[in-house]
C-alpha cells in the first residue's frame, strides 16, 4: 500500500450510513416538556407521547487509545393535571395530551472517555450504571444482566477487537458500524445542532464561529488519529474520503517515543510546552544571516528545514533536550497535514476545513501549528476549525445509526448544552457524575478535588500572548504543565428539548446576540467572575435557610460551594473551557449548579415573604393610580416599574438596601426619588404610541408579552398595575416568567397564585385573570354580581423555558413562541432581561426596555451613567 494514510477512518469511500433496524427507535414526534413534574420539577423532562418501546442508551467508539462513549439518560414519571396550562394551552391553540398516559423521557445525552488499555474500568462503568439494559429502567432485566439478545452499536477498530469480551462480560453483542460514515455523521450533527461547536485558534486564542447548518457543505474533514484521513463531506450520508498521509499522530507519538524515551503521549505532549525549537531546527535566519528572505515573503523566523540544525552540528542524541525535540516533532509534522489539507481543499473549492481525531485531543499549541499552517499557505484566504466534541464524532455517529433516533431533526435552539461538576473531563478511575444518587454525586466530589482540583478565587488573568507561529519565539501556555484533563476537551450533557424554539419577533434571528456585555474581554469577565465568587457565601446561606438549614442543606451547600467555585476557578484558567461564554451562561451555569445539587428555590421564604407585603398596599396604590388621569397614569405606572425594579437579591448594592428599611419604605424612597429625564428616556415616543397626540388616538396593542422580573415589590407594584392599565386599553396580557427559580425572580408556578391575590382587590385583574385561565375556581367577590360580569380581554402566564436571570430568546418556550405570534408589544424588564441581556436586540413588533441599574460597572459600561439610574427604551416595530 502507498503512503496515503489510514487515520482513524480507515481507507474505502463508503458514502451512506447504515441504518440499522436491529433496535427499537426513538419518536420524538410531538414531544414536549413535562412541566410541574413532583419529584422533580426543576429539572424538566420530556415528554414523548409517541415513545413505546425500549431504547438502546449506549454507543461505543473504540479506538487503538481511547474508547469513547456516548450514552442517552432518561427517567420515567408523572404530573398532575394542570389546568391552568390547560386552558392556556387552549388558548394558544397548543395540543396538551394525555399526559398521563405516557413515559417521560429525560433527554440527556452524555459524553465520556476512557484510555483503551483501561477497558475494563470501562466495562465496570456500563454496567453500573446499566447502560447496557436501558439504564436501568427496563423491568424485564433481572440480576443486572442484559437480555442475550441485546445490541450495542460500536465503531472503530475495537468493536471488532473487544466484541468478544463485551458479550462475555456485559452479555450484549456489539454491532459494528462503518468507521469513516460515523465519524461523517457525527460531525453533521454537531455542526448542525450544536451552537459554537466550531472555533478557530490562532496564537492562543479560540474563537467560537457559528455555522449556518444550511450553508454547511460541502467542507472538508481532516481526521487526524494514528495517519489522517482528509474527507469531502458533500450532505447527510454523502462523503468522500479524497486523500490522507501516513503522517499523522502515530508518526509524531512513534518517533517521539524513540527519541525522548517518553512512556506516554501526554507526557510528550507536555514536553512541548516547554521546548525551544531553535536548538533543532534550521530558520530562515539561520540561513540568511539572521534577516528575512523578504522578496518571498519568508520571516527569519520561518522553519526552513525541521530537525536540519542536526545535520551541521556534531552533537549526539542525548545533547539534544527532549523537550526541543518534542516541539520540533509536533511542529514539523502539523505544518504538513496543515500544508497537505490546504493543497486538497484547494483542489476543490473549499475554503472551510474542520481538524478532529486523536493528535489534536484539544492541545493549544497542536491547533496553533496547524493553523498557521492553513493561513501560511492560503494566504488567509482559508480557516482551520476545530470542534470541541470532536472526540466523540465516532461514538456520536454510532448512537444516530439506531435507525429514526429523532436527532436529526433536532436543531440548534433545541440542545442545551450544561455543565455538571464532573461532567467527563476528569482522569483516573473517577468517571462521573452519577446520575442520579446525590450522596455519590458529593463523594464522588470529594475524590474529585483529591485528584488535585485546585479551587481558587478569581485571580487577574494576563492578556493573552503569542503562542510564536512564526517558529521563533518559546510556546506559551495556561501554565507550565498540561492539566490533568487536557486530553479531553471541555464537553457538558446535551439537553434534549424539542419543546424550544426560536423567538419569532426578533426582527433578524442570524444576526441576535442575547449578550449585551462582552466577556471576551479579560478585565469584564474577571469583574464578573469577582461579584459571583464574592455573592457565593450570601447565596449558600439563602439556599441551606430554604431548607431549614438542616445537616443534610448544610452539607450540600457546601458541596455546591465547592462545585461552583471549582467552575469560576476553571473559567479563571480557560474562559473559553465551556464554549462561547456569556453573562446569560454564566448566571444560568450558577442556578443549574444549585439544582444539581437539590436547592429547588434558594429565595423562596424571602419570595414569600416580599410578595405578601407588596399585596398588602396594592389596593391603595391601585386607588391611587385611579384617581389620576390617563396621561399622568402612565407615567407613573412606569415609575413605579422602574422604582419597583430596585428589589433585586443578585445585586450587592440593593443588598445593603434591604438593611436600611422594610421593602414598602424602600419602594417608596425609590419612587420619589424618579426624577426625569432618565438615563435613557423615550418615555415620551412610549406615551405618544399609547394615547396618541389631540385628535389623533393609535388603535390599542392586541396583545402584549411582560417579561416579569423579580418577586415581591417588582411583580406586585410595579408590573401587575402596568398590566392592568394594559388590559383597561383593551390589550391582552401576556405575562412571561422564568420556567425555574433564579434569585428571588417570579416563577410561572408562582405567578397564578399572585394574580390570584391581587384580583381579590381588582375587577379589572379579575375578569381578565378568569378569561385567561388563572382563575379556574369560581371566586366569591363583592366587586360584581354575577349579572354584572363583563366580557374581557384575557390575562394570561406562560413560562419562559429557561431558568436564569436573563434571557437568551434564541431558547424559548413553544408556548411562549406561540403567544408572540399573535403580539405587538413585547416589554422586557429588569437589569437581566433588559441590560444585560437584550438591550441591543431588535423586534418586529414595539418593545419596551425597563430596569434600574444597580450595578456601578454596568451603569458606566452600558449607560454613561451612575447606579440606581434608569433606562426606559422604546423601539417602534423594525
Amino acid at each position: 500500500m502507498g503512503p496515503t494514510g489510514g487515520g482513524s477512518g480507515g481507507g474505502g469511500s463508503s458514502n451512506t450510513i447504515h441504518r440499522s433496524s436491529s433496535r427499537p427507535q426513538l419518536d420524538l414526534s410531538k414531544a414536549e416538556i413535562e412541566a410541574n413534574v413532583d419529584n422533580d420539577k426543576y429539572n424538566p423532562s420530556i415528554l414523548l407521547p409517541n415513545q413505546s418501546d425500549h431504547l438502546s442508551h449506549l454507543a461505543l467508539d473504540i479506538g487503538g487509545s481511547l474508547i469513547k462513549l456516548v450514552y442517552f439518560s432518561r427517567h420515567e414519571n408523572q404530573s398532575a393535571n394542570d389546568r391552568r396550562m390547560r386552558r392556556v394551552k387552549d388558548r394558544l391553540g397548543l395540543p396538551i395530551g394525555n399526559r398521563r398516559s405516557y413515559r417521560i423521557l429525560g433527554g440527556r445525552l452524555h459524553f465520556v472517555k476512557f484510555e483503551t488499555s483501561k477497558i475494563n474500568e470501562c466495562l465496570e462503568f456500563i454496567h453500573s450504571k446499566q447502560l447496557h439494559c436501558g439504564g436501568g429502567w427496563e423491568s424485564h432485566y433481572s440480576d443486572n444482566v442484559a437480555d442475550r439478545n441485546a445490541i450495542i452499536k460500536a465503531t472503530g477498530g475495537g468493536a471488532y477487537k473487544f466484541a468478544d469480551l463485551f458479550k462475555e462480560r456485559l452479555g450484549v453483542s456489539l454491532d459494528k458500524e462503518d468507521e469513516m460514515a460515523c465519524l461523517v455523521a457525527g460531525a453533521n450533527f454537531l455542526l448542525k445542532a450544536i451552537r459554537h461547536e466550531a472555533f478557530t485558534h490562532m496564537e492562543g486564542q479560540k474563537e467560537f464561529v457559528q455555522i449556518d447548518p444550511n450553508d454547511l457543505y460541502p467542507y472538508l474533514l481532516v481526521n487526524i488519529g494514528s495517519g489522517v484521513s482528509i474527507i469531502k463531506v458533500d450532505g447527510d450520508g454523502k462523503f468522500e474520503r479524497v486523500s490522507g498521509t501516513n503522517v499523522g499522530g502515530g508518526t509524531y507519538w512513534g518517533l517521539g517515543r524513540l527519541l525522548t524515551k517518553c512512556q506516554s503521549f501526554d507526557e510528550l505532549l507536555e514536553l512541548s510546552q516547554k521546548g525551544d525549537n531553535r536548538t533543532t531546527d534550521m530558520l530562515v535566519g539561520d540561513i540568511y544571516g539572521g534577516v528575512d528572505y523578504s522578496k518571498i515573503g519568508l520571516s527569519a523566523s520561518t522553519i526552513a528545514s525541521s530537525f536540519g540544525k542536526a545535520t551541521s552540528e556534531k552533537k549526539e542524541l542525548e545533547d539534544y533536550r527532549p523537550e526541543d525535540i518534542s516541539l520540533s516533532l509536533l511542529r514539523m509534522i502539523s505544518y504538513n497535514i496543515g500544508q497537505i489539507s490546504y493543497l486538497t481543499a484547494l483542489q476543490f473549492g473549499l475554503k472551510r476545513i474542520f481538524f478532529g481525531g486523536f493528535f489534536i485531543r484539544g492541545h493549544a499549541y497542536t491547533m496553533d501549528a496547524i493553523s498557521f499552517a492553513i493561513h501560511f499557505w492560503s494566504k488567509g484566504a482559508a480557516q482551520a476549525m476545530f470542534m470541541r466534541h470532536e472526540g466523540f464524532m465516532g461514538a456520536l455517529g454510532a448512537f444516530m445509526s439506531y435507525e429514526k433516533h429523532g436527532l436529526d431533526d433536532l436543531m440548534v435552539h433545541q440542545l442545551v448544552e450544561r455543565f455538571p461538576m464532573g461532567a467527563p473531563y476528569t482522569g483516573g478511575k473517577i468517571h462521573g457524575p452519577p446520575l442520579k444518587d446525590l450522596n455519590e454525586k458529593i463523594s464522588w466530589m470529594d475524590k474529585f478535588l483529591q485528584k488535585g482540583t485546585e479551587i481558587t478565587a478569581p485571580v487577574p488573568m494576563a492578556p493573552p500572548g503569542t503562542t510564536g507561529l512564526g517558529g521563533f519565539e518559546v510556546p506559551l501556555s495556561k501554565g507550565s504543565t498540561l492539566r490533568s484533563d487536557a486530553s479531553a476537551l471541555n464537553v457538558g450533557v446535551l439537553h434534549l428539548v424539542p419543546t424550544l424554539e426560536v423567538f419569532p419577533l426578533l426582527a433578524d434571528p442570524k444576526t441576535y446576540e442575547p449578550n449585551t456585555i462582552d466577556l471576551s474581554d479579560h478585565s469584564e469577565l474577571e469583574y464578573w467572575l469577582t461579584i459571583l465568587s464574592e455573592h457565593l457565601p450570601d447565596l449558600v446561606d439563602k439556599a441551606v435557610a430554604s431548607e431549614g438549614g438542616t445537616d443534610d442543606a448544610k452539607r450540600r451547600g457546601d458541596a455546591f460551594a465547592r462545585a461552583f467555585s471549582a467552575h469560576l476557578a476553571r473559567l479563571t484558567e480557560e474562559p473559553a473551557a465551556y464554549g462561547k461564554l456569556g453573562l446569560a451562561k454564566l448566571l444560568e451555569m450558577r442556578e443549574e449548579c444549585l439544582r444539581e445539587f437539590h436547592f429547588a428555590d434558594a429565595y423562596i421564604s424571602i419570595k414569600q415573604r416580599e410578595n405578601e407585603a407588596s399585596l398588602a398596599v396594592l389596593p391603595d396604590l391601585l386607588m391611587e393610580l385611579d384617581s389620576l388621569d390617563e396621561e399622568t397614569r402612565l407615567l407613573t405606572l412606569i415609575e413605579g416599574v422602574l422604582a419597583a425594579n430596585i428589589f433585586d437579591w443578585g445585586s450587592r448594592a440593593c443588598v445593603d438596601l434591604y438593611h436600611k428599611g422594610t421593602i414598602i419604605e424602600i419602594y417608596r424612597m425609590s419612587r420619589n426619588k424618579m426624577q426625569r429625564p432618565w438615563r435613557v428616556d423615550d418615555f415620551d415616543a412610549f406615551k405618544e404610541r399609547m394615547l396618541g397626540t389631540g385628535d389623533n388616538k393609535p388603535p390599542p396593542h392586541r396583545r402584549a408579552l411582560l417579561c416579569v422580573d423579580n418577586s415581591g415589590a417588582d411583580i406586585v407594584l410595579g408590573m401587575l398595575p402596568l398590566a392592568r392599565e394594559l388590559l383597561r386599553r383593551g390589550t391582552e396580557v401576556v405575562l412571561v416568567a422564568n420556567s425555574l427559580p433564579a434569585l428571588n425572580d417570579v416563577t410561572a408556578a408562582e405567578l397564578p397564585d399572585i394574580v390570584a391575590e391581587a384580583a381579590k382587590h381588582c375587577d379589572i385583574l379579575r375578569r381578565a385573570a378568569e378569561s385567561g385561565g388563572l382563575l379556574v375556581d369560581a371566586m366569591t367577590n363583592t366587586l360584581d354580581s354575577p349579572k354584572e360580569k363583563k366580557s374581557s380581554v384575557p390575562l394570561m402566564v406562560v413560562e419562559n423555558g429557561c431558568g436564569s436571570p436573563c434571557i437568551d430568546l434564541r431558547q424559548v418556550s413553544s408556548e411562549l413562541a406561540a403567544a408572540a405570534k399573535d403580539a405587538d408589544l413585547i416589554i422586557l424588564e429588569g437589569m437581566g432581561r433588559a441590560l444585560h441581556t437584550n438591550l441591543n436586540a431588535r423586534f418586529k413588533c414595539d418593545a419596551l426596555k425597563l430596569a434600574m441599574v444597580k450595578n456601578q460597572r454596568l451603569a458606566e459600561n452600558l449607560v454613561k451613567g451612575n447606579i440606581y439610574d434608569c433606562v426606559c427604551k422604546y423601539e417602534p416595530a423594525n
